[in-house]
């Protein structure tokens, strides 16, 4: 099968387009045919090697974290998907690879994709579904009334995060450019700070929660306004203690993340608040639930742009250069045969 792969971590080492061996399953698996897939800035951090200290894989990798196709095989202990069903999912860390024209992953994380979206949308959602709903609902408690601030509210998370705090009944600030205004009102936001012109830590205060998905200053100032017993949800800062016990890491990177993450800490304790490090878990319950909020047309996937396969290089620039409004996707399957052909 054609995929697309890195043969080691760096920020300048090309993708390549290579011939790799169609994936085996195991009973507990199911070989889906990927018609689509999505990019995410956790591939290009993979790329990168900036995920090493979390995540080991070999190489030559196979890049991807979440697709939509078809299912072409299961094995002997799957009786919830049989060939031909469509879904859409997010594998587990150590088995990524959905830039790819197969792939192998276990029944659990996996879905029926939304009826009502084409196989390049459903590509689109399951890595911000995920993310978005389990810091939502497995974290925050997000409540009726209670009042979020969403970073970044025109990116991938931000898109479907600000969606779903609605459809929960939250109150809903988040920062965007200009260009990302009409956006971000379009989806919902009740208020939007135009970061390239107002300072968020000055506009707002008494806050329940905040998504953060830039890390960096902006994380450390998202403790200003938040009310005592406030939380902080990240997925863009650094991991704490509290993460590295709950990941199992072990004592040593466990006592590294809390070393590294001293400052976060320090801010925790002043402001009496809840610092949370999210690396979401592959979920295809919780992809049945985004898959009902979908239908009701409660939840909507923004897409900027579709690349070929042959493209993922152009793809991932656009990802890297903070353009995007919402999701970049990767087409790997079409209709058209002669299409599928020349990828």
């Amino acid at each position: 099968m054609k995929a697309i792969t890195i043969a080691k971590y760096g920020k300048h080492v090309p993708l390549m387009m290579s011939e790799q061996p169609l994936p085996t399953i195991g009973e507990h698996d199911v070989l889906v045919e990927i018609h689509a897939a999505s990019l995410n800035p956790i591939d290009f951090k993979i790329k990168e090697g900036k995920m090493k200290f979390l995540l080991n894989y070999r190489f030559p990798l196979i890049l991807g974290n979440d697709f939509a196709g078809v299912v072409v095989k299961v094995g002997d202990k799957v009786n919830t998907f049989k060939p031909g069903d469509k879904v859409y999912g997010r594998p587990r860390k150590n088995r990524i690879g959905t830039l790819a024209e197969f792939i192998a992953v276990h029944k659990e994380d996996i879905w029926l994709k939304p009826q009502n979206l084409t196989f390049e949308e459903a590509a689109s959602i399951p890595l911000i579904g995920l993310t978005a709903y389990q810091a939502f609902v497995d974290l925050l408690d997000l409540r009726k009334g209670q009042k979020i601030l969403i970073h970044a509210g025109s990116g991938g998370v931000g898109t479907f995060a600000i969606q779903l705090a609605k459809r929960m009944g939250a109150f809903v600030a988040t920062t965007a450019s200009d260009k990302g205004y009409a956006l971000v009102q379009s989806l919902g936001a009740d208020q939007i700070i135009n970061y390239k012109e107002e300072h968020f830590e000055d506009m707002l205060t008494g806050y329940d929660a905040v998504l953060d998905t830039l890390g960096g200053a902006a994380l450390e100032k998202s403790f200003r306004i938040l009310k005592p017993g406030g939380q902080i949800v990240s997925i863009s800062g650094i991991p704490n203690a509290r993460f590295g016990k709950e990941a199992k890491l072990g004592w040593l990177k466990t006592f590294i993340l809390s070393m590294a993450s001293r400052r976060i800490t320090a801010l925790e304790k002043k402001s009496r608040t809840r610092y949370h490090f999210l690396f979401m878990k592959p979920s295809g319950e919780q992809l049945r639930v985004l898959k009902g909020f979908i239908e009701e047309g409660l939840i909507k996937p923004v897409v900027d742009k579709v690349y070929p396969l042959s493209e993922a290089e152009q793809a991932f620039q656009y990802l890297e250069s903070g353009r995007a409004k919402g999701k970049v996707v990767i087409q790997i399957k079409t209709d058209d045969p002669a299409t599928n052909s020349a990828i």
